[in-house]
């Protein structure tokens, strides 16, 4: 049976030290780049592996970080999940994909599993969960980081920049000659509120345009909230000539329902989605949306994460900025 290749190996055949294999691998110290060149091909050459199960018994941990998400259908997280392992495989690093359903008590059991299984780390958007929830985590040591549009107290956040993308969404709609406009927006027990709708609504009345009270619906951040959404909003007497929503699944919904009543997009109503999921732009008319990036967030996510298991102490927050994605649902 071939022996093991261990990282002496690879130093040897590189003409490096072992620690200079060990900076390359986790990237914890600057390695010049002639040099990291050398030991990549001698890992190469070797088809050298990181021994993740020797790791685990000498550190106590595993080499497993979790990303929960409240949709993994949702093809926004999964993109975010993409771009994670990504990053996270020149670590040692591999992620688990938990998907929620956005049900409070699936986000609470995945939490727990992880203090159980002692995993390296968790990254998670979360959808009902309260911030004495992370409490477990933060007493066990366990890196996390939040990707959400509020705070869960003093936790690594990654979250968005959205306030000029959203205000350029208005100013198109404006343009447009539209005035009173609606929201599809997320469920009234979601975490933190709904901050895409507060940022919308105060950045409307700047504007000089309405978003009252009875052209807000809320439901899931799903296709079939986006459709109930859309049929409600157009029975109302007043009728919006522009509706939001959350996501950009909500706004696939409310354009499937558009069709489905006989409203013309965008002549009858103007639809603006949120994220810039891959579909945005294959649906017809295409969608007109806020697009946050979540290959970036992703990136930020891992980055936060790798310097929290480096020994970073001080809580941090990276702001990833939204841009606005003009299409033809305006």
């Amino acid at each position: 049976m071939r022996e093991r290749v261990t990282m002496a190996d690879v130093a040897r055949k590189a003409g490096v030290s072992s620690a200079t294999v060990s900076y390359v691998l986790s990237g914890k110290r600057h390695v010049a780049p002639e040099t990291r060149a050398a030991v990549e091909a001698a890992i190469a050459e070797l088809s050298f592996t990181v021994n993740t199960t020797a790791r685990s018994l000498r550190t106590g941990r595993s080499s497993l970080v979790a990303l929960i998400v409240p949709d993994i259908a949702n093809p926004f997280y999964a993109q975010l999940a993409a771009t994670l392992q990504e990053e996270l495989r020149e670590r040692g690093l591999h992620v688990v994909v938990c998907n929620t359903g956005a049900r409070r008590d699936e986000e609470q059991a995945l939490l727990a599993e992880a203090v159980q299984q002692r995993f390296a780390g968790v990254i998670i958007t979360p959808f009902r969960l309260k911030p004495r929830d992370f409490e477990p985590l933060t007493d066990a040591g366990m890196p996390v980081v939040i990707s959400a549009d509020v705070a869960f107290g003093p936790i690594d956040l990654v979250t968005p920049d959205a306030r000029a993308a959203t205000r350029s969404a208005l100013e198109q709609v404006a343009a447009a000659q539209r005035r009173r406009i609606a929201m599809i927006a997320g469920p009234r027990d979601a975490t933190g509120g709904d901050p895409r709708l507060e940022q919308l609504r105060s950045l409307a009345l700047q504007l000089g345009m309405a978003l009252p009270h009875e052209l807000v619906v809320r439901g899931e951040h799903t296709r079939e909230a986006g459709a109930a959404g859309f049929a409600e909003l157009m029975s109302r007497r007043h009728r919006p000539d522009a509706v939001f929503c959350g996501n950009d699944v909500i706004a696939v919904g409310a354009m499937e329902k558009a069709h489905e009543l006989g409203f013309d997009i965008p002549r009858d109503v103007a639809l603006i989605g949120h994220d810039d999921a891959s579909f945005a732009s294959l649906v017809r008319p295409r969608l007109t949306t806020i697009r946050y990036p979540a290959a970036e967030v992703a990136r930020a996510a891992a980055r936060l994460l790798t310097e929290r298991l480096d020994g970073r102490e001080v809580h941090k927050t990276v702001r990833v900025k939204a841009e606005f994605v003009a299409r033809a649902s305006v």
